[in-house]
């Protein structure tokens, strides 16, 4: 159920403050006058100090103990709590009394956090897809027993939150997400052996990190929004169609059961989905222009190619097999992608990598080998380490 929320409770803590989604969420709360109580980063203090002047948050943590001692001294001045290292913003979860934790920290540090900031009662906007990819069951569970609502803020699942609302939950016949194709749209294997780092991060149609600009070069990303949209609207993997949508107009939609499908529309820009879930699905006004449709030449549609671009269906038996093997795709990918990023390996190992060591574990992490147990935090930690290292190893 979600929450309506008041003048007064416009309270909010950031992960990830310093990335994309961190500071566009900051322009949502300068736009709108909403309290930050919250910052936290990596290691990025120059930004992140501008951000503790302008916003005057109670706390702030970072993983680098480095940077939180040179952001101490920079910040002498201010009445500031400083958490630092590995596990400081779970600490700084638990002084919080913000109402809204926005997680959009990367990869598989936003999982710890965000069952935190759940146990602690607070919503969540969530941007941080590893945290369902990697524990879901985990998490919508620990979200049922609490009674938090959890908003996604990835511009896919937003769109099918709102389409949602269209009809009764009995009515939906299928959900279809959306993809851009990324910048190889067309391309087959032989044609991808020899492609550069610098072509993989020219994205087509939005603006994002490098990590995520890769795995929607190898439509990982689209695979691991699959995941994410099984455990956030509970449907099984076969009721979610992916198709290919260059002109990246349509975010999203939701088949219903007469025959109608219901999509959401918008300009590729990410300010309108943070602030749809940081206001819980109420509409701020003028958050980004409406579409052009003068402009738009045409809206195409095209099937995604599984037999190329293998990481999806690879990501549909990671989910179909369950246990820790999201994990270990997830972990997996994150090595591959990193590996890709310093130029030590080629575009197509990261799908070959991440192919062999999903393999490597399908019988021995899958469902079954938990004893119908659900995987805790430490199995998917203790996984994850385990697809990493092998990966590694392969490379």
């Amino acid at each position: 159920m979600i929450k309506m929320m008041t003048e007064k409770e416009r309270s909010i803590a950031i992960l990830g403050s310093t990335g994309t989604i961190g500071r566009q969420a900051l322009d949502i709360a300068r736009r709108f006058n909403i309290n930050v109580e919250a910052l936290a980063a990596s290691s990025d203090v120059c930004t992140l100090e501008a951000q503790i002047r302008e916003f005057s948050p109670k706390y702030v943590s970072l993983v680098s103990e480095s940077a939180a001692k040179d952001l101490k001294q920079r910040t002498r001045d201010l009445d500031i709590r400083i958490f630092a290292g590995k596990n400081a913003s779970c600490e700084m979860i638990g002084e919080l009394s913000c109402d809204m934790l926005l997680n959009s920290v990367v990869g598989n540090a936003g999982l710890r956090p965000t069952l935190a900031a759940i146990d602690k009662g607070i919503d969540i906007a969530l941007a941080n897809k590893e945290t369902l990819v990697t524990g879901g069951e985990l998490v919508m569970k620990k979200v049922r027993e609490k009674g938090v609502s959890l908003l996604p803020v990835d511009s896919e699942h937003c769109a099918i939150h709102q389409c949602l609302r269209a009809g009764k939950r009995e009515e939906v016949s299928k959900l279809i997400l959306t993809a851009s194709g990324g910048p190889f749209f067309g391309m087959k294997r032989k044609e991808l052996e020899n492609v550069t780092l610098e072509q993989a991060l020219a994205h087509p149609t939005w603006s994002m990190g490098k990590k995520i600009t890769i795995d929607s070069a190898t439509l990982m990303n689209k695979g691991f929004e699959l995941i994410e949209a099984a455990h956030l609207f509970d449907v099984k993997a076969s009721d979610i169609d992916v198709v290919v949508h260059r002109e990246s107009v349509i975010h999203s939609m939701v088949a219903f059961r007469d025959g109608s499908v219901i999509s959401q529309m918008g300009v590729p820009d990410m300010r309108t989905c943070i602030a749809y879930a940081l206001f819980r699905a109420e509409r701020a006004e003028n958050v980004s222009p409406a579409p052009d449709f003068q402009s738009i030449a045409r809206l195409s549609f095209f099937d995604a190619d599984e037999d190329t671009f293998v990481m999806l269906p690879l990501a549909k038996e990671a989910f179909s097999l369950g246990g820790t093997l999201p994990a270990i795709l997830n972990a997996a990918n994150d090595e591959a992608v990193r590996l890709f990023l310093e130029k030590k390996i080629k575009f197509t190992d990261i799908m070959d990598l991440v192919s062999e060591t999903v393999h490597k574990y399908s019988k021995s992490k899958n469902r079954e080998s938990y004893g119908g147990k659900l995987p805790d935090i430490d199995d998917i930690s203790e996984s994850a380490e385990l697809a990493a290292a092998y990966l590694r190893d392969l490379a």
